[in-house]
């Protein structure tokens, strides 16, 4: 199991230096005990044990949320890089993590990446030359050097899935739950953002933060 988690840890960070990310929203749930007004201040971690690649996730939802005018915290402060739990520091985490005000705990992990083959047909394209070209070699020529023909081939997708979760920060209950799905992204920068930008706003359209 953790040979799996440690597989889908890199994931992460390969998914983020992987063409232009398309991020997807495959499905959401959101629990019967969500407050009706939402919450207002979330603790957001990323489950990878790379920094670079934790850092820029939960820097890029902290700012989007603060925009949304709802409080965030990053949890390098109180989940240092290379921390570990051995299950006997669980409520000293909880504590420090209530003590921020939070009322709310978003986590973001990847679940799977597969690789997709897929055929792209060639084209033919050209660019008449005008009447007359075929009675002289000059004008034949002129005619169908243009002609270019693109041959098909194949080429593999990435195709990475992740997770969000959402738990009340009070009863560690899960109230919320998304799966989405990105196919090449490009770098780190352009994948976190377009992630980032993909889940704030489903979480404002199921009603879960209060803005």
């Amino acid at each position: 199991m953790k040979k799996n988690l440690s597989i889908l840890s890199l994931s992460l960070v390969a998914l983020m230096l992987s063409c232009s990310p398309s991020v997807k929203i495959l499905g959401s749930w959101t629990g019967p005990s969500t407050p009706a007004e939402g919450y207002s201040n979330l603790f957001v971690t990323a489950l990878t044990d790379n920094i670079l690649a934790r850092q820029m996730v939960e820097t890029d939802l902290d700012n989007l949320l603060l925009e949304e005018g709802v409080n965030a915290e990053s949890s390098f402060d109180i989940l240092p890089p290379g921390f570990k739990s051995d299950g006997v520091d669980k409520e000293e985490v909880l504590r420090k993590i209530r003590e921020l005000g939070t009322d709310a705990i978003l986590t973001v992990a990847v679940l799977d990446q597969t690789n997709e083959t897929r055929y792209v047909p060639g084209s033919t394209m050209y660019s008449p030359m005008g009447y007359g070209y075929y009675g002289r070699f000059w004008g034949y020529y002129n005619y169908y050097n243009p002609v270019m023909y693109d041959p098909g081939y194949y080429t593999t997708d990435k195709k990475y899935y992740l997770e969000a979760n959402l738990y009340d920060a009070q009863t560690e209950e899960l109230v919320w739950s998304s799966q989405s799905e990105t196919t090449n992204p490009s770098s780190i920068e352009t994948f976190s953002r377009s992630f980032s930008t993909t889940i704030i706003n489903q979480l404002i359209k199921d009603g879960l933060i209060a803005k």
